[in-house]
């Protein structure tokens, strides 16, 4: 039964408001408390995840009483079967045949094998999209991973927005993933290749799948010259529209003579945070304990000149477009199988991991370090080193660093692209100090100041908690903890 749009009061908040504003809650004598518009939201969301779940369980029996019925009749028809079942539903929900199959995949996934993030769903504790996260996660992944896995997965679904369970996700997978993330890469590059799709009313999408770097890169650059265009006062078209009339130009016309002056020679910025002591293989170890070790990684990567296989085609443009090589010492004397892999990667700032040998090669003709020394056990970060001595870009670097996007709730820009933000306002008394600084999004800075949001960091190690115009408190952790060392009120020991 369908809910008829005329049927629908004129004034559906108040409706709303006064079918939860009645004398008592139901007729047990206790007052009833009104819910507000985004609790309303809230209740409406929950029923959602409620009814994706059913729907998945529905769709899966659909599918088991279909094949089984199939199976008394020998194994050929199943193929046929299936399709069918395909088609149906297809036809049934009006969608296209390919996306039918992606929610029988699910439902089988879900009722099958990931039980407990079905269960979670259906208790409202995580959203569709989340579970559908899981299982695109782990279907490819060793069934011993998984099952280790999943709990944790779960976990983190029913606390984290979207964006940010997918991030948490992947380092979490790949800290114990058996397959390096070295030999999927090697074959997932050989899928390379560009795609038109989609043509409606003259435009058509131009999907391109290329390594995370080169991807990182090349929007980088699209969004820095479109910036040269939208700061023009004449200038009409939105960001978006210039990055793609820019992508379209360099493509089609083979050059930036278009462009205005200041978009020309316009370099990418890309961000790779990288185990320190991954950069070395074996033979650039031997031979700087030979020499008498280095002082840092990148001075042994530039001393040995390190270069790993290269993977795809030259990458040395990729250096000289100024990515920035973050080195993170994360490992110590620990042997168990977690640090050992915890080597084979590094991470792209707002992507995910890339494999060490391609930031290798990345290293080797990189220049503006920020040196990052972490604790060899916890990963705590004890110092910036001395390469980077000038307070103001060590520190906008590393509150940067140490965030990886906005921290906005669920925002996923990278922070690269974002303003650093005083959390107590400089007119109000805030300090410029690592406890204080934050980096924002252009929107969510906007919405920060005058939004009706109020914002205070709230352990002194880069944490955030967002208070909304309703009251409700949303607390945004960083990527990677800094700790803050303060004067200490006990006498010195000597």
């Amino acid at each position: 039964m369908f809910l008829d749009p005329s049927d629908l009061p004129d004034d559906v908040t108040s409706s709303s408001e006064s079918r939860h504003s009645g004398n008592d809650d139901w007729g047990t004598g206790e007052a009833f408390e009104p819910l507000d518009d985004l609790s309303l939201v809230t209740e409406v969301a929950d029923m959602m995840a409620v009814f994706a779940a059913e729907r998945f369980v529905r769709i899966d029996a659909m599918r088991r009483s279909a094949v089984a019925d199939a199976a008394r009749y020998g194994g050929a028809c199943v193929e046929i079967v299936e399709r069918s079942v395909r088609l149906e539903l297809a036809a049934a929900l009006r969608l296209t045949e390919s996306t039918a199959a992606r929610l029988l995949h699910l439902a089988e996934a879900l009722v099958g094998r990931y039980r407990i993030a079905l269960e979670s769903l259906w208790g409202a504790r995580m959203t569709d999209r989340h579970a559908e996260a899981i299982v695109d996660a782990f279907e490819q992944r060793e069934e011993r991973l998984r099952d280790e896995l999943l709990p944790v997965a779960v976990c983190l679904a029913e606390k984290l927005p979207l964006g940010s369970f997918r991030r948490a996700l992947r380092k979490l997978i790949e800290a114990e993933s058996e397959a390096t993330l070295a030999e999927r890469f090697a074959s997932a590059i050989t899928r390379r290749r560009v795609v038109v799709d989609q043509p409606e009313e003259g435009m058509a999408w131009l999907h391109a799948l290329v390594p995370a770097v080169e991807a990182q890169a090349s929007s980088a650059r699209l969004t820095a010259m479109a910036k040269v265009f939208a700061a023009d006062p004449a200038e009409t078209r939105t960001l978006d529209q210039i990055r793609a009339d820019i992508l379209c130009d360099l493509l089609v016309e083979g050059d930036t003579a278009i462009h205005p002056d200041g978009a020309r020679g316009i370099r990418a910025t890309v961000s790779v945070t990288v185990p320190v002591l991954a950069l070395l293989d074996a033979e650039a170890g031997e031979r700087t304990r030979a020499d008498g070790g280095a002082e840092s990684a990148a001075g042994v990567a530039r001393a040995d000149g390190v270069v790993a296989r290269t993977v795809g085609a030259d990458r040395a443009g990729a250096a000289e477009a100024g990515d920035r090589i973050e080195s993170d010492r994360r490992i110590g004397d620990s042997t168990s199988g977690g640090a050992r892999r915890a080597l084979s990667s590094a991470w792209v700032e707002g992507l995910g991991p890339i494999p060490i040998d391609v930031a290798r090669d990345l290293c080797a003709g990189a220049d503006g370090w920020m040196r990052v020394l972490t604790h060899p056990e916890t990963g705590v970060v004890l110092s910036v080193g001395r390469t980077q001595y000038a307070p103001p870009p060590a520190m906008r670097r590393l509150a940067k660093w140490r965030a990886d996007r906005c921290m906005a709730p669920g925002c996923g820009i990278p922070a690269a692209r974002c303003e650093l933000d005083h959390t107590i306002a400089w007119e109000h008394g805030g300090e410029t100090s690592l406890d204080n600084l934050a980096p924002l999004c252009k929107g969510h800075h906007t919405v920060k100041h005058h939004g009706g949001w109020t914002v205070k960091q709230v352990d002194g190690a880069g944490a955030i908690e967002w208070t909304s115009p309703h009251g409700r408190r949303y607390v945004v952790e960083p990527e990677r903890r800094v700790p803050m060392f303060r004067p200490s009120r006990e006498p010195a020991p000597f």
